[in-house]
């Protein structure tokens, strides 16, 4: 009886109200000074021009705080934090945490004031991270955060993930809600997918590998974003085919990559160690996927609790990303962009593709060889490099290698270090050469076609 049970007014309601507004928040797609974007997005970019005075100096003293409340909890252990679950998980951090916030702490004191060396507060480091990308972060992590109960609480993953499992559990093994996060990413702004992936995987919806895998293959690059890198390397009028060779080679990424080391060696283990349960996908008997999902939807939704309970959620989810992710995101960010600017690591990294790069008859083959594992410091800098090589072909492919790539420290890296996603710095360089090696060949087939 309990499976058929019938759900009131309210609770259907209450499903359908609030999940309606989340979807049209992070997933409705809509034309904005010429760019196809989310709501979420241009909300957060309205309080970014609002603030745009002030929002350098607001995260100045969030990364600075972060850092000296974490190191006052380390050596003073002061029972407010200590005894408050919430505020220990977020201050309480393990040593090798404490010395990137002290970083980050150094390193956006020392750019906000513009002095000391010029390696750490230069316009290609540390007042990139700064002025660029903070803010927005920010602005992002303010609204997404206080905005995804809408998505995660009222039962509107429980009646699409259940309906997508049928495609996304055989094509990528994952559960079916994944294709949200993915949706999220791709719409709006990989740091909301991210988002998305910490706060189910902490709530015991995914597993380490689950929650590794989705964290590290379908944070896709936004539209708005993709136009971006296009524009850089002077080649707009190929976006729609550009674009569509991302799909397609994220596409094969995400089926060949999860594959292999490290991210196969990821447990089938939630959060808290327990196995994951095969039946948690099974449909019982009497229900078709629709009318399971949508069961499962309802029984969510008759637990949520009240607005108060939304905000307060909200609100957590908010605190935790801004204070536990923008300084690491300052600290990883800035060491990355200083080791690719001012030193030759990342060219002789590139070095061992030059042979690749002759063998899939790519024009410049040694120029794009620099372009190859910068990447990893920053996304933005491949293309940047890049318009100063002359073949088109060339700096299409280094284009859309570049957003395929997916994994770099200056953001996506620094995020996924600094939530609760199973994932070290090791295992993520990893990724992004497997992630290169993978996608590279299809993006060069794609561009002989063109070219």
């Amino acid at each position: 009886m309990s499976e058929k049970q019938t759900h009131n007014i309210k609770t259907i309601l209450t499903f359908i109200v609030p999940s309606l507004i989340g979807l049209l928040l992070f997933m409705m797609p809509i034309s904005y000074q010429d760019a196809l974007t989310i709501p979420i997005a241009i909300i957060s970019k309205g309080l970014q021009n609002l603030l745009s005075n002030v929002l350098v100096g607001i995260v100045t003293a969030i990364v600075i705080f972060t850092a000296f409340a974490s190191l006052v909890t380390k050596l003073l252990k002061p029972k407010l934090i200590v005894e408050n679950r919430f505020f220990n998980s977020l201050f309480n951090v393990s040593p090798i945490w404490l010395v990137v916030r002290i970083l980050g702490a150094i390193f956006i004191a020392l750019t906000f004031l513009d002095v000391g060396p010029e390696a750490i507060r230069s316009g290609s480091t540390g007042a990139l991270v700064l002025n660029d990308l903070l803010p927005v972060l920010f602005s992002v992590f303010l609204f997404a955060g206080m905005l995804l109960p809408l998505l995660l609480n009222f039962g509107l993953l429980e009646l699409l993930g259940t309906m997508l499992t049928k495609v996304m559990r055989p094509i990528f093994n994952l559960p079916g809600r994944s294709a949200i996060d993915c949706m999220a990413s791709w719409l709006g702004d990989g740091s909301v997918g991210i988002l998305m992936t910490s706060k189910q995987y902490e709530a015991r919806f995914y597993t380490q590998r689950e929650a590794a895998v989705i964290g590290t293959t379908f944070s896709a690059v936004s539209i708005t974003f993709s136009l971006v890198v296009i524009s850089q390397v002077q080649l707009e009028h190929l976006f729609v085919p550009f674009y569509l060779t991302v799909c397609l080679a994220g596409f094969v990424a995400a089926i060949v990559v999860p594959k292999l080391p490290p991210l196969s060696w990821k447990k089938d283990l939630y959060v808290d160690e327990t196995p994951r349960h095969a039946d948690d996908e099974t449909i019982p008997a009497g229900h078709g996927v629709f009318s399971w999902g949508l069961h499962q939807a309802l029984t969510k939704a008759s637990q949520a609790g009240g607005v108060k309970h939304t905000l307060i959620d909200g609100m957590k989810n908010v605190v935790d990303m801004i204070f536990g992710v923008i300084p690491v995101v300052m600290g990883i960010g800035t060491i990355a962009l200083m080791i690719a600017e001012f030193t030759p690591i990342f060219e002789y990294l590139g070095m061992p593709f030059i042979p690749l790069l002759e063998l899939l008859q790519v024009p410049e083959a040694a120029a794009a060889s620099k372009t190859i594992m910068v990447g990893y410091a920053d996304m933005f800098i491949p293309a940047i490099l890049a318009s100063s090589i002359e073949s088109d072909m060339t700096r299409f492919i280094i284009a859309t290698l570049s957003v395929t790539q997916l994994i770099y420290m200056s953001e996506v890296g620094a995020l996924l270090i600094g939530s609760k996603i199973p994932v070290n710095f090791l295992e993520l360089f990893v990724i992004f050469i497997l992630r290169t090696l993978v996608t590279l060949p299809v993006i060069a087939g794609v561009a002989h076609l063109i070219f």
